[in-house]
């Protein structure tokens, strides 16, 4: 028994924020340059009404028009931003989306990495017999942590969120994990102001607020990444040259590039395209999955590296075979 994504789908919001709207804002910045170093042009941006469990229930919406909801058997929601300290965004989703209620759902808290894990539950739970079919989603909502003077983050983020079928299956499509943490980094991307601490209280009467150490991102990117891609290639037994495509989280167009160039890989083979979405963390991966095989950049039978990384520490790494 084997597990393989079936079909993806995701949700952007209507409201977008471009480079443009930035310099009104910001009149020492030019959105030229700003394209240009961190490939974004757009980003989409939630409503103040529209959360991260909206969004993500109207991907699953989509993916529903052609499959059926009641051969679900678990719900796993990958979020940063969940409506909610409690109930359990999962399952919300799973009364919304009318989904039976004999079916596991759980929510899941990681960023940049979080697909590349949410693909390692899923797999495991088919591969336990948990599970015919699981409906992956991510959703996040960054934008609501970040200050209007917070151009270096805004620039950056945008949110989103998407659904993936993920299905048993009698050959195994997805390969092997390598998986990654180190929470000395954990300081560097942060939401401050609000914590367990206060009781969610935010401090002192301030807004949530998202930090992160850019340098210090950086370095974690380039010193984990160029590794994780060869770990995870001899542990699925393939040489990196044979790869077909890789998509890495799309972090922004600098840290790619930089990547692509120490891990020496075929640029022609590598996918770099934030320019309508910006960084939207945990959806970045499957966006990209599903606008490369409508696109054609990935054909049945090629072999995909997904990478993922950032906010935790954390990264993880699979090759799927299309």
């Amino acid at each position: 028994m084997g597990a393989k994504i079936s079909r993806i789908e995701y949700y952007l919001p209507g409201s977008v924020l471009s480079n443009e709207d930035l310099v009104d804002q910001h009149p020492e910045w030019n959105p030229q340059k700003v394209e240009k170093k961190v490939g974004i042009r757009n980003r989409h941006i939630a409503l103040p009404e529209e959360t991260a469990l909206d969004m993500a229930v109207k991907a699953a919406e989509k993916l529903f028009v052609s499959v059926d909801p009641n051969t679900i058997d678990f719900v796993l929601f990958c979020t940063q931003s969940p409506d909610h300290l409690l109930p359990t965004s999962a399952c919300i989703a799973q009364e919304r989306l009318g989904l039976r209620t004999n079916i596991g759902a759980m929510d899941f808290n990681l960023g940049c990495s979080g697909y590349i894990y949410g693909l390692a539950l899923s797999k495991s739970l088919i591969e336990s017999g948990m599970a015919a079919n699981v409906l992956l989603l991510t959703g996040e909502t960054y934008s609501k942590f970040m200050a209007v003077s917070d151009i270096s983050n805004r620039s950056i983020f945008g949110d989103a969120a998407t659904a993936s079928l993920i299905s048993k299956s009698d050959n195994d499509h997805i390969g092997e994990f390598v998986l990654g943490t180190d929470g000395k980094g954990a300081e560097n991307l942060i939401v401050r102001n609000i914590n367990a601490q206060n009781a969610f209280r935010l401090t002192d009467g301030k807004s949530p607020e998202l930090y992160m150490n850019g340098p210090e991102i950086f370095n974690f990117t380039i010193e984990t990444i160029p590794p994780l891609v060869g770990a995870v290639c001899v542990k699925n037994r393939i040489a990196k040259n044979d790869v077909d495509y890789v998509i890495l989280h799309q972090a922004n167009k600098y840290i790619i590039e930089f990547l692509i160039s120490t891990i020496g890989l075929d640029p022609s083979k590598c996918h770099i395209d934030m320019l309508e979405y910006g960084n939207t963390v945990s959806n970045t991966i499957p966006i990209a999955l599903k606008d490369s095989w409508d696109r054609g950049l990935i054909k049945t039978g090629d072999k995909v590296l997904l990478a993922g990384f950032g906010v935790g520490y954390s990264w993880g790494s699979t090759i799927i075979r299309v």
